[in-house]
């Protein structure tokens, strides 16, 4: 039986990019001990080629990821097998944080690459603006030197365009003012929650499309704690919202960030959530409902990493009055790939 198709539109920038509205996102997480979920990569592996199958044209890894072997597998056998052209994907890695000196950018590219068996990637963004060591010592390299780095990666035709993720207001600022080649993209967290309003309108005004990522925020139950703010999965007033438009919470979600010009890049192992995340482009928002859904901003973020805000660049306020644990051995030493056996 044939798959059902989405189709996803794509934001088009002034400078020409196209980038799709909804990409697939590759991101396993961390368990309760912090460590990889790599056990989950063969599923990745076969969500990604389903995405791919379906209609999705974005998908988006990191080195961080563990997976780049199986994403690269997964495009290279849609090519093969005549689903896809290489130009009909917009690829996105990301370089880690101990790869921020500008020679160590283009070695992080090249392995990417390598792992991914591709020519070329559509988008290499900085991961995060500090730069950490795999010992976790404070390198305290400018995320402007490592953006240079990525600069001379995009001159040597490695990727077709860079940007960054994690990058505040005032670090957008000083990036924009002292660049050579704009950023294409700031990826961020960003949902019902946490709207970032001036970084957001900042972006946009200076042709950086924002994408979301964490573009659920609080509404997967897994994150629900007793603290944890409205909306959370089972809120009513996205449950009226939903009977109303037809659509679940999380199409709402969605459908909210992308009619604030917002791109998401959602992840399901789940073939029914995929179909689902991307079939967000047949209804509207109306103005009131989009006024009652901005009421949940609260400037909550549901991924805090407070490990890392100690270190020089932090791009999010500090949480006062907490214990401070070294950073989990998981984001400084790994190998990729389901056997992590790939270097």
């Amino acid at each position: 039986m044939a798959k059902v198709q989405v189709k996803i539109p794509t934001f088009k920038l002034k400078s020409g990019e196209e980038i799709p509205a909804v990409g697939f996102g590759t991101w396993l997480g961390l368990d309760e001990k912090l460590e990889f979920k790599i056990k989950d990569a063969p599923k990745m592996l076969e969500a990604v080629m389903y995405a791919i199958d379906v209609g999705y044209r974005h998908i988006d890894t990191a080195h961080l990821y563990r997976v780049e072997p199986e994403v690269g597998y997964a495009v290279r056998k849609k090519i093969e097998e005549g689903v896809v052209k290489r130009e009909d994907l917009f690829i996105t890695t990301k370089v880690w944080q101990h790869n921020h000196k500008p020679e160590d950018v283009e070695a992080s590219v090249r392995a990417s690459l390598k792992r991914m068996g591709l020519q070329y990637l559509d988008q290499v963004l900085i991961h995060w603006p500090m730069a950490i060591s795999e010992e976790g010592v404070d390198e305290k390299i400018d995320y402007l030197e490592t953006y240079r780095g990525l600069e001379a990666v995009l001159k040597k035709g490695l990727t077709r365009y860079i940007g960054v993720s994690n990058f505040n207001l005032d670090q957008m600022k000083r990036l924009l003012a002292n660049c050579s080649v704009k950023p294409t993209s700031n990826q961020i967290q960003v949902n019902l929650n946490l709207l970032e309003d001036d970084l957001v309108k900042y972006c946009q005004e200076n042709d950086v499309l924002v994408v979301s990522y964490t573009s659920f925020g609080s509404m997967i139950s897994s994150r629900t704690s007793p603290g944890t703010p409205e909306p959370r999965w089972d809120s009513p007033i996205m449950h009226e919202m939903s009977k109303k438009y037809g659509k679940t919470a999380s199409q709402i979600a969605l459908r909210f960030l992308y009619q604030r010009g917002i791109a998401t890049i959602p992840k399901s192992l789940t073939p029914s959530r995929i179909i689902e995340n991307a079939s967000i482009f047949d209804f509207n928002i109306d103005e009131a409902d989009i006024a009652t859904l901005e009421k949940f901003n609260c400037g909550y973020r549901t991924e805090c990493p407070v490990f890392f805000q100690n270190y020089t660049h932090y791009p999010f306020d500090k949480v006062e009055n907490i214990n401070i644990n070294e950073v989990p051995i998981s984001l400084r030493k790994w190998k990729n790939g389901a056997n992590l056996d790939i270097e």
